[in-house]
This record gives C-alpha cells, sequence and structure tokens, in this order.
C-alpha cells in the first residue's frame, strides 16, 4: 500500500530545499551586486576593491609612504585602495597579463610575471628600494576541474612568492589568496618559516559561496629565510604527502583478509 502521507512529506521536503537554495542565491546575488553598486558609486573598477578595504581594517598591512607590488593588479581596484592608504610619497608597481588603465602614483606592466623581461622591468623600477608589502588577488583560468584549479592556483602563489619575497624588506607583509583545498596546510606551513604572523581572513565582501581565503602574512624576516625556493619545498612536502597516502592504501589492502564461508 502506498503511503500518500509519507509521499507528501517526501515532495514538501524536496519542495523547501529547493526554495532554500534559491533564497541562498537570490541573497547571495543581491549581496555581490550591493558591492558592485557600491563600488561603482565610489569609483571603484572592481568589487574586489572591498575585499582589500577589509584587509586593511582588520590587520593595517599598508601604510604612509610604503612600496607596493600589486600582482594581478587589472582593473585596478586594488591598486586604487592600496594607493589611498600610501599616499602621495608611496609608490606602487602592478603587473597583470592584461592591460590596466594608469593611476596617479602607479607603474602598471603587462605581461607575465614568469617573463625574464618583465622581472627586469619591475626591478628597474624599484630601483633600490624594497617592497613594503606584497599584494596578489591572483587568479587562475577557471578549467572547472576543482582539482587541476586547485592545484594551479597553489602554483601561482608559490610563483609570486619566489620572485617577490627577496625584495620584500624586513617587517614587510605578503597577502595572497588562497582556495581552500588539499595542499593549503602544506603551502602554508613553508610560508610561515619567512613571518611572524600568518593568519587567514576571509573579508566580508567575498562571496559566502567562494572557497576562497586570504592568507595574511606580516613582520618578514628575511635572515630566518630558507635556502631552497617556495616551489621547491612545497613539491617536496606534497610529493611526501603522496607517497605516504599510497603507502597507507598499500598497507590497507595487503592486510585485508577474504573470508569463506566453511561448508557443512
Amino acid at each position: 500500500m502506498i503511503n500518500y502521507a509519507n509521499g507528501k512529506g517526501f515532495l514538501n521536503s524536496i519542495l523547501y530545499q529547493s526554495m532554500r537554495q534559491m533564497a541562498d542565491h537570490w541573497v547571495e546575488n543581491h549581496k555581490r551586486d550591493s558591492w558592485r553598486r557600491q563600488a561603482k558609486s565610489s569609483g571603484y573598477r572592481a568589487r574586489s576593491a572591498f575585499k582589500l578595504k577589509q584587509i586593511q581594517e582588520k590587520h593595517t598591512i599598508l601604510r604612509p609612504g610604503d612600496v607596493v607590488f600589486d600582482v594581478g593588479c587589472h582593473p585596478g581596484g586594488w591598486s586604487q585602495v592600496a594607493l589611498e592608504f600610501i599616499g602621495s610619497k608611496g609608490a606602487l608597481i602592478g603587473v597583470d597579463l592584461q592591460a590596466t588603465q594608469s593611476l596617479d602614483g602607479a607603474q602598471f606592466l603587462t605581461g607575465d610575471i614568469r617573463d625574464q623581461h618583465i622581472q627586469d622591468q619591475i626591478l628597474e623600477h624599484l630601483g633600490e628600494k624594497k617592497f613594503n608589502s606584497v599584494i596578489s588577488d591572483i587568479s587562475p583560468d577557471i578549467t572547472g576541474n576543482w582539482d587541476i584549479d586547485q592545484s594551479v592556483a597553489l602554483e601561482l602563489v608559490a610563483m609570486v612568492f619566489d620572485f617577490s619575497i627577496p625584495y620584500l624588506g624586513k617587517g614587510g607583509c605578503f597577502v595572497t589568496k588562497l582556495f581552500q583545498g588539499t595542499g593549503v596546510e602544506e603551502l602554508i606551513e613553508e610560508i610561515q618559516k619567512h613571518f611572524v604572523s600568518v593568519r587567514r581572513f576571509s573579508p566580508e565582501a567575498s562571496r559566502n559561496s567562494s572557497s576562497e581565503v586570504y592568507l595574511i602574512c606580516k613582520h618578514h624576516t628575511p635572515w630566518k629565510s630558507p635556502t631552497k625556493s617556495m616551489a621547491t619545498r612545497f613539491h617536496d612536502k606534497m610529493n611526501r604527502l603522496l607517497n605516504e597516502e599510497q603507502d597507507e592504501i598499500q598497507t590497507i589492502s595487503t592486510t585485508m583478509k577474504v573470508r569463506k564461508k566453511k561448508s557443512t
């Protein structure tokens, strides 16, 4: 016999879940549009500008007169916020694969940070100075494959770190976007070797549904820095982790026994 009461309850449950998902989606879009409207009315080029403002309010990574390196600077929202805090006596160098419209007080370069020619230009603009802060909102081209996107995102962080950290002054800050997932803890463990304080922070302007988080690294200690590059140390750690997982799987498979039913 069909229990219509249970069937009705099941349908109501599905309907409730569907309505809840629609409501959450509406709230998320409304929130995103709200930040976008605020950015437009405030003259910022992107809603992400508020992420850096909230990072600054909480952690104070930018000060008047600072020299700032903005990686993945297009369209310039983070650069606008940084320039507000470092003032006319500060300087900002930005790099991105896409051309960024000019801003007073900023030197924007178009190209790949891994390109030797781009690196030479960055160092030419930097001169004898050191960076006080390195800020990076860089993201990989999303493929839709989470494992690939996560891996590439971590590789980008290691790449930016390896280039910029030798030019980050004593006591300087490093801020980068991360996506939560496999390898994040291992990367953070290596980054902690370079700073007194390393914390994760999720700005209010980030999407609720996003796995992004910002790593706030303060008080650079160059005299403690390991000699091996970040990319090398991170790869070594991930290889060890992978080998340990494979050994564990192998151990489990060899200790499993199949019991046969005794014949009567």
